[in-house]
């Protein structure tokens, strides 16, 4: 295993997702990337004509900054998240998209030959109605995943 991909959310636990995934990438001699994406984010600047009698965005005008501004956010995050690790090696990485398929299409851009990522606990409902990350990229993945699970 060369490379080890590290998915981060914008979430306290990704501390633990981050330090243990880092210590697992040291021990294989391995490259570390953290990766985090910035879920649906163009959806907020969308100009719809009105439908359903609904106009919404055209009367609202929403700030394509805002937009701008998350971005930087995102980055800001990812990369503070990788200065914590003390290692100027690891990379980082910001995407945007659907979580799952973001993760996906990164490791395979970068080539990773591990994915780490943290499982939160959600409830039965939850994961019925709307599944979870971790299920979505252990469905579709190429490459192993290492999961650490996260109790809240």
């Amino acid at each position: 295993m060369k490379k080890v991909l590290i998915a981060l959310d914008y979430n306290p636990n990704s501390e633990i997702v981050a330090e243990q995934g880092y210590r697992l990438a040291k021990k294989l001699g391995a490259q570390v990337c953290l990766l985090h994406v910035l879920s649906d984010i163009a959806y907020y600047g969308i100009n719809y004509p009105t439908f359903m009698g609904y106009e919404g965005y055209n009367e609202m005008q929403v700030d394509l900054n805002v937009i701008s501004e998350l971005r930087n956010v995102a980055k800001d995050y990812v990369e503070t998240a990788a200065r914590h690790l003390d290692d100027p090696r690891v990379t980082t990485h910001m995407a945007e998209g659907p979580t799952s398929a973001a993760i996906l299409d990164y490791a395979k851009e970068w080539d990773a030959d591990l994915i780490v990522m943290g499982t939160h606990s959600h409830s039965v409902i939850e994961k019925v109605l709307m599944g979870t990350t971790a299920s979505r990229v252990l469905e579709k993945t190429e490459v192993p995943v290492y999961l650490i699970p996260i109790k809240e």
